[in-house]
């Protein structure tokens, strides 16, 4: 019963890559973070080169996996309070890069954070959320006026503002929403909902992967809210991808936020779990 710990991001998505397999809405972060390196490069999220392990029972099988891009938090799979600790101790004594953020289920989020402050400080509620999965698509009745279409280049100063935005709305360093945006246009994977010519509102969506998408970065502009451009988005968004193929569609929402906990199951999606982030102050690790 051990950790493997790597910096091949190959290596993972073969060793790990199975078991992710095997919920996909579960481990949605692991995969789609995984197979955007995969596709974009080790600095898809930062200089910092994205690190990743997977812990195997027993039994020999792969029944855990952590993966981490700093600067953001390091992402948990579902696992025991003793496995989470284990990999905290073995991150903090092998002399790599300090973590101060973490995220996932909360019991082994917090038995990570406690493990690896053992030497004293305390770690605080960042953010929690819920994962969604899509059920029967429940488009919304009446729909707003306008239309969905496909993002292109000729988007990019408006949505930089957006990406800008929306990131400092949800307490994240917006540093990153240009790279951010430029993959997604990259790919085909931002929408917009237009009325009268005129963008009103965002949404993007992962690729493809593991037969999962999962739907994020949802915005809209203060004063062009509660008119349901976002709800009839949404639901353009989620039909796509389930007329693509994708047999999971997914997405997070901030269970701080009444509105949208309230608007994704009228759209007919589903509480699957909750997850939490943690952050603390760094600091030198000693022995």
């Amino acid at each position: 019963m051990t950790w493997t710990l790597s910096e091949d991001n190959a290596a993972f998505i073969t060793a790990a890559g199975p078991f992710l397999a095997t919920r996909p809405d579960a481990h949605t972060l692991l995969i789609s973070i995984a197979e955007a390196v995969r596709v974009g490069g080790a600095d898809r999220y930062g200089a910092t080169p994205p690190r990743y392990g997977w812990w195997r029972g027993s039994d020999g099988a792969v029944a855990a996996a952590f993966l981490w891009t700093p600067p953001y938090p390091l992402h948990l799979t579902p696992m025991t309070d003793g496995v989470a600790a284990d990999l905290a101790t073995l991150l903090r004594d092998g002399g790599g890069p300090a973590v101060s953020r973490v995220a996932g289920p909360e019991s082994a989020a917090r038995a990570f954070a406690a493990r690896w402050l053992r030497d004293g400080g305390a770690a605080e509620v960042r953010s929690r959320q819920r994962l969604y999965r899509l059920g029967d698509l429940v488009p919304p009745r009446p729909a707003p006026p306008g239309i969905a279409r496909r993002a292109t280049a000729a988007d990019r100063a408006l949505l930089l503002d957006w990406f800008v935005a929306y990131h400092r709305a949800i307490g994240e360093d917006p540093t990153g929403s240009a790279r951010t945006l430029d993959a997604q246009l990259a790919r085909g994977g931002c929408t917009l909902w237009e009325v009268d010519g005129v963008p009103v509102s965002m949404a993007g969506a992962t690729g493809a992967s593991g037969g999962m998408v999962r739907i994020g970065g949802v915005y809209t502009p203060e004063a062009l809210r509660g008119r349901g451009y976002a709800s009839a988005l949404v639901a353009a968004v989620s039909a796509a991808a389930r007329s693509a193929g994708a047999a999971h569609v997914l997405l997070f929402t901030d269970l701080a936020n009444p509105t949208t906990n309230a608007l994704y199951p009228r759209l007919g999606y589903l509480a699957v779990e909750d997850r939490v982030a943690l952050a603390w102050e760094t600091a030198p690790i000693s022995a």
